[in-house]
Formats: structure tokens, C-alpha cells, sequence
């Protein structure tokens, strides 16, 4: 790392200091906080009086910035809860996406035709894989937590409890850019009212009939877990789908359940969860191809 690298990320902390908003430094050429977590906090310097999160370390202060990035070529983290942003995290699409699966910026944009409105003017980020973060100010009286997938598939919210990488920053994949420096503008109502919009409960998913002949403890196997999809809240939607597909595939490679009849009933448990219908599909096909391929014959079983 040059000199001039190091005091371009010196430039980038100050620059988000000097707006209001708290810094802390991220590992070089990483998204992940340079400081130590409470599991392995030491219990001195800031920390003496117990341990300190780095929502309350993150700092506006030139002097402690200046010591921190002199001491290393730190990424430059935006504590976003305490800068008073809630920063919308627009991601790209994943390789298991399907054809045709629309990213974060075209679902954005449908939310907003939604609500009526267009797309807000505000200041934008640039990420290395080809997102993009949208800075708004966040009503003083409200407080906004971190949301995965709670406005639209592959759109996530960062607000307390959560940070991004401020531009100047860079990973191995590629740098951190200004794609618009205009004023950060004020969240939308229409935004606020979904973010704090009440989440509908899970629905109960209705399974596909089984033919009269299935067997019966696979049958139960195959409602139990389709149950537990259903219920599972975010966050873990997904691994629970790939768990709970894997544990009824012995039963399709046995020939006990059907493979057209477990992959709608999944569907109906992961739709139900919160999940996409491609989400679904992928997870529930590559589970199932790895079930049958791998299950021990029945009577070793």
C-alpha cells in the first residue's frame, strides 16, 4: 500500500467526519470492522469501563481519525445508525439467480412506480460488484433497524446496528465511487411507512394431495418440515429450505414420495416463509439432486 493509497482513505474518513457521520476503520481492502468484537474485547482504553460497540467508538473526531489511518491503510466504515442515514443496498444479482430475475435496482424501481413516486434524488454509492447505496437522512424520532429482503428481493437496508464502506474505499473486486454526490435527501414517507409497515405473519402453506398409497411416516416427514419452512423468519429462510429439503429427499430417491409433489410443497412452505418463487426453485431442485445422489439404499438406512 503507497503512501498516497493510505492517505486517500486518511481523505475519504475525514471527508465522512466532516459531513456528521461517524467512521470506524474496516481491515484493509475489506468490508469487515477492524476492531475486536465483545467475545475478545480487552477491557482497556475505550473499553475500560466494559465493552464499547463500534457504533460507540465510531468517530467524527479529525485527531483520532488522523491516528488511526496513520497507522494503517484501513477501509473506511460509516457507522450509519449514529450518522443518522438509513443507506438502501441495492445488490446484483447472485449466480443462482435465474435468467430474468430482476437485481435490486430494477425492484427499487417497481417499489417506487409502486408507490407512486420516482426514484429519489439522492446521493449514490457505487459498490465493486456493481450495486449501489442510497444515502437518506432518517427522522430523528425514528429509529431504523438493519433489513435483509424485507422491501424486495436483493434490497437491503442499513441503519443502526449496521455500517457501510464509504467511497475511496477498495476490496479485490474493485473500489467504492460516487455515482451521484447530490444532497443526501430526506427518506421518503412512502419508504419509512414501508419499513415499519407490520410484517404479515406467516400463512399456513397448503400442500399439494398426497396420493392415498403414500407412505405414511414419510408423508408426515414431508409435513413436518414443510412446516417448519413456513415459520422460519428471516434471515435463515434459505439454509432452513436447503435443511428441510435434503432431510425429505431420501424419501424421493426411496421412491416413497413423489419429486414433482415434495418440490410443490416446498414451494408452498418457502413462499410462505417469505421467499421468492425462484429463491424456491433453486434451492429446493439443488437440495433434492444432492439427496437423491447421495442417499444410502433404504435397508442400510
Amino acid at each position: 500500500m503507497t503512501h498516497d493509497a493510505r492517505s486517500a482513505l486518511l481523505h475519504a474518513a475525514l471527508d465522512a467526519a466532516a459531513r456528521g457521520w461517524p467512521v470506524i476503520p474496516l481491515r484493509p481492502r475489506s468490508k469487515v470492522p477492524a476492531l475486536h468484537g465483545e467475545r475478545r474485547c480487552p477491557h482497556t482504553g475505550a473499553c475500560t469501563d466494559g465493552h464499547r460497540t463500534f457504533e460507540q467508538r465510531a468517530t467524527t473526531d479529525p485527531a483520532r481519525i488522523e491516528r488511526c489511518w496513520s497507522a494503517g491503510p484501513f477501509n473506511v466504515g460509516i457507522a450509519t445508525g449514529p450518522a443518522g442515514l438509513l443507506v438502501v443496498d441495492l445488490d446484483t444479482l447472485k449466480p443462482t439467480d435465474d435468467d430474468g430475475t430482476p437485481d435490486g435496482a430494477t425492484n427499487f424501481l417497481a417499489l417506487c412506480e409502486r408507490a407512486g413516486h420516482t426514484a429519489p434524488t439522492t446521493r449514490r454509492i457505487r459498490t465493486p460488484s456493481g450495486g449501489e447505496h442510497l444515502y437518506f437522512t432518517t427522522p430523528p424520532d425514528v429509529r431504523f433497524a438493519n433489513t435483509t429482503g424485507t422491501l424486495a428481493h436483493h434490497i437491503d437496508t442499513r441503519a443502526w446496528g449496521g455500517q457501510v464502506v464509504a467511497p475511496g474505499s477498495k476490496t479485490p473486486q474493485g473500489p467504492y465511487t460516487v455515482l451521484d454526490g447530490a444532497p443526501v435527501a430526506n427518506l421518503p414517507e412512502w419508504l419509512q411507512k414501508a419499513l415499519t409497515a407490520p410484517q404479515k405473519p406467516a400463512r399456513a402453506p397448503i400442500l399439494p394431495a398426497l396420493p392415498r398409497d403414500t407412505d405414511r411416516y414419510a408423508a408426515t416427514a414431508l409435513e413436518r418440515e414443510v412446516a417448519t419452512v413456513a415459520a422460519t423468519s428471516e434471515g435463515g429462510r434459505q439454509a432452513e429450505l436447503l435443511r428441510a429439503v435434503r432431510a425429505v429427499g431420501r424419501f424421493v430417491a426411496w421412491g416413497d414420495l413423489d419429486r414433482a409433489t415434495v418440490e410443490a410443497a416446498f414451494t408452498c412452505g418457502g413462499e410462505s416463509a417469505g421467499l421468492s418463487p425462484a429463491e424456491c426453485r433453486n434451492t429446493i431442485r439443488k437440495a433434492l439432486d444432492y439427496s437423491i445422489r447421495t442417499a444410502w439404499p433404504r435397508e442400510t438406512a
